[in-house]
């Protein structure tokens, strides 16, 4: 049985859902190799290699890939007692093939154990955290789950824990209408927001970077880092802005670099930094998460990030 989780001030809670990863190791090629997947989990990891104190909340089912995710987070120090096995439903799985235009995804998670997440699931630890996290995904995957992300953050605000929340904008699995909707309600609670540049400009109807920092702050949040892919990102206070350019690397797959900058910025933030200094870590280690395959393996250590940094320093 793993440990409690670290109850210290610099606890960080994600909940979600976790996936199997099959990523298409050459384009055109029928190789695949294993991994793990799930914005959630990518994030939470990211976290913990970054130094932070973490738990994970989710469901996984009783089957092989679920006790391959439990192995995967007693591996990298998450705690996994929020993590509920559930004999009635599978573990979800995903498939990613690449291309010269991108990378393209096909899931298998229809009925996944994580989309039966109840609010009941909720763990006494979430009061604790210092920050509890959660996606945009982690509400689309089912009514229920979405209602336990709201419960969380709810839970989370009464107990003055800093709220987290990524926008991740997947209209697979609902509407643009709903998905304006349920990020409003999210976000409204957050404290922390993550967007893409692309997933804001879809949410908002603006293009500009600038337009959608205003319409970001309008949600509620005070603090917000728009992710900018390869440029780097832009990141506010509601009174500066401040833009971080990307960094140059042998980028081979973007998979999971987006969760892994937000990992890296909560992590930074309860070890102290400001969220300039939190945001131009992340920046490097994003950066860093792309020169290799997959959502996890790739995910820096701090010995890494500093070296990025110091390489190029600007």
């Amino acid at each position: 049985m793993d440990p409690q989780p670290d109850l210290r001030p610099g606890l960080i809670v994600s909940l979600g859902e976790a996936m199997i990863e099959f990523n298409q190791t050459r384009p055109g090629e029928r190789a695949y190799l294993q991994g793990f997947g799930g914005d959630t989990s990518n994030m939470v990891i990211a976290a913990a290699r970054s130094g932070a104190a973490t738990a994970y909340v989710t469901r996984v089912g009783d089957d092989a890939f679920g006790r391959l995710l439990l192995d995967l987070w007693k591996e990298e120090g998450v705690s996994t007692r929020g993590v509920l096995i559930d004999r009635q439903a599978p573990t979800a799985a995903y498939f990613v093939m690449h291309s010269p235009q991108g990378h393209v995804f096909s899931y298998l998670r229809d009925g996944s154990a994580a989309s039966r997440m109840e609010p009941d699931d909720l763990p006494a630890f979430l009061d604790s955290a210092a920050f509890v996290h959660a996606s945009a995904i982690s509400m689309a995957i089912s009514s229920r789950a979405g209602a336990t992300v709201l419960a969380a953050f709810e839970r989370a605000r009464r107990a003055g824990v800093k709220i987290a929340f990524d926008a991740n904008l997947r209209l697979r699995l609902w509407s643009l209408e709903r998905a304006r909707a349920g990020i409003a309600a999210a976000a409204a609670l957050a404290a922390y927001f993550f967007p893409s540049l692309e997933d804001a400009s879809q949410l908002s109807g603006h293009d500009d970077p600038q337009a959608n920092l205003d319409w970001a702050h309008a949600l509620g949040p005070k603090y917000v880092f728009l992710k900018l892919g390869a440029d780097g990102v832009l990141v506010s206070d509601g009174k500066k802005r401040e833009r971080f350019a990307g960094y140059k690397v042998n980028a081979v797959d973007a998979t999971g670099a987006g969760d892994c900058f937000c990992g890296a910025t909560l992590a930074r933030l309860v070890a102290g930094d400001s969220i300039w200094e939190a945001a131009r870590y992340a920046n490097a280690a994003a950066a860093l998460a792309t020169t290799g395959f997959g959502a996890v393996e790739p995910l820096p250590r701090p010995d890494a990030v500093r070296s990025l940094l110091a390489s190029q320093a600007r």
